[in-house]
């Protein structure tokens, strides 16, 4: 059968035509009614983002680089978390790890919201480093970060007698080391009394001689050598090993307060300097609780500290809520 053949430039049949160079009127009025969808729904989509976004600010005031020293140094300062309106809340006083030669009050998670969300005002801390400045000094730094949040917290609605220490690691030694040692606080014009509770999460230097003491007698086994940055190093003679160790400071009628020691159950070191402070506090009747944190490791607990599902979270926000009762 012979069949047609349309020549090169003859005329394309109308559904060619429509597929090449034109389009019906109810494809084009399809096309711009789906433009309108998408347009509507991404502005939409803003407008509720933005409007979450200033919800979320307007529920907090977050305060940066306050400096809490004189001349004013980038490592002594502090950031303020309050919720908004907030008006004399108990304030949490949190120090960062980082083997005091590194770390950063930036660093807290979800802690901040989390707090904030229990009625509290958060604040964190800044120190200057070693090498740079010696133990003592950072440990001053603390003192002097807390005689600031004492003096001024109220302007941000926190109460300066409530204040709860906290820290994890090097952060952990620190606080311990604050709330025992009565005398970096006397030098700034303060006292215990101000401290309602101390919470340390998974530090190792507790007692300073036994840390080093376990670590060498570990190396030796292992055969191992010395570490340059080691403990012995950073902490100096064997009288200074003592003086900052937390465990040499504790005793009746300081006006200590209640501790929450949190730990990794896993982690031998920190475990055995928690039940070690624990033991001597509670010796001196001092109120002190361990928590042992499971399936977690000394990054995670601190990483996971504020997390509504987090167990160390919810002992921790027990206990502090037994520390505010009168």
């Amino acid at each position: 059968m012979h069949r047609p053949v349309h020549p090169r430039n003859s005329q394309q049949p109308r559904s060619e035509r429509a597929l090449v160079g034109h389009t019906p009127p109810l494809v084009a009025t399809d096309h711009l009614a789906f433009i309108l969808f998408t347009a509507v729904k991404f502005v939409l989509a803003l407008t509720l983002t933005t409007s979450a976004f200033l919800t979320a600010t307007k529920a907090q005031n977050v305060t940066r680089d306050i400096p809490y020293a004189e001349p004013v140094n980038e490592r002594q300062t502090l950031d303020i978390h309050a919720p908004a309106a907030a008006k004399e809340l108990p304030v949490v006083f949190w120090i960062h790890g980082g083997g005091w030669e590194n770390g950063d009050k930036t660093r807290v998670t979800d802690k901040p919201r989390a707090f904030m969300e229990k009625g509290f005002v958060f604040v964190s801390t800044n120190h200057r480093f070693r090498p740079h400045v010696p133990m003592e000094e950072i440990v001053r730094d603390i003192a002097r970060s807390i005689r600031w949040v004492h003096e001024h917290i109220a302007r941000y609605g926190g109460d300066p007698t409530r204040i709860f220490v906290m820290g994890h690691s090097s952060g952990a030694q620190l606080a311990a080391l604050i709330c025992t040692d009565d005398r970096y606080l006397k030098a700034e014009g303060l006292s215990l009394r101000f401290i309602k509770a101390c919470v340390p999460v998974d530090g190792d230097t507790y007692d300073v001689p036994l840390m080093i003491a376990t670590a060498e007698a570990r190396r030796k086994e292992r055969n191992q050598p010395e570490p340059k940055f080691g403990h012995r190093a950073k902490f100096g003679t064997p009288d200074r090993h003592y003086d900052l160790s937390a465990v040499n400071h504790v005793a009746r009628d300081k006006g200590i307060p209640p501790f929450l020691l949190i730990h990794v159950a896993g982690h031998a070191d920190t475990t055995a300097q928690a039940r070690r402070l624990h033991h001597v506090l509670t010796a001196a009747g001092i109120s002190a609780t361990l928590f042992a944190g499971h399936d977690t490791d000394h990054l995670k607990i601190n990483h996971h500290l504020g997390r509504s599902d987090d167990e160390a979270t919810q002992t921790l926000f027990s206990f502090v809520a037994t520390a505010l009762q009168p």
